[in-house]
């Protein structure tokens, strides 16, 4: 993942993003927009049928699906879909992401939390 600092466009990293994904054998790509602190945020493009595996949850996290669809799997084999224009908290527990069909998200996650954090 690289990062690239903003602004951004995101309808045209969305495209660009996917275009990456499918020239990859792997079928996903992904980009790192933002970094402050613990906060990162990343564009991550997944072809029809590819996957994240399963992984641990950063202390807190959400998922924008910004074109296609996707499934997130967690921990008791539990399944979330996900449509173009949703958002959701991701779990605590180990989880996956799955894509339905050709697809673009944001995800967003906080990778540590200060001893005196606000909230």
């Amino acid at each position: 993942m690289t990062y690239s600092p903003g602004p951004h466009d995101l309808p045209a990293l969305t495209r660009t993003t996917l275009e990456a994904a499918r020239d990859n054998p792997h079928g996903r790509h992904g980009d790192l927009l933002l970094r402050d602190g613990h906060l990162r945020q990343s564009i991550i493009a997944l072809t029809a049928g590819s996957s994240l595996a399963d992984h641990n949850a950063p202390p807190a996290a959400t998922l924008q699906v910004l074109q296609g669809a996707v499934a997130v799997t967690a921990g008791g084999g539990t399944q979330e879909h996900l449509e173009q224009g949703r958002l959701v908290q991701l779990t605590k527990e180990r989880h996956g992401v799955q894509a339905l069909q050709d697809s673009v998200f944001l995800l967003t996650t906080v990778t540590g939390v200060e001893e005196e954090s606000h909230g």
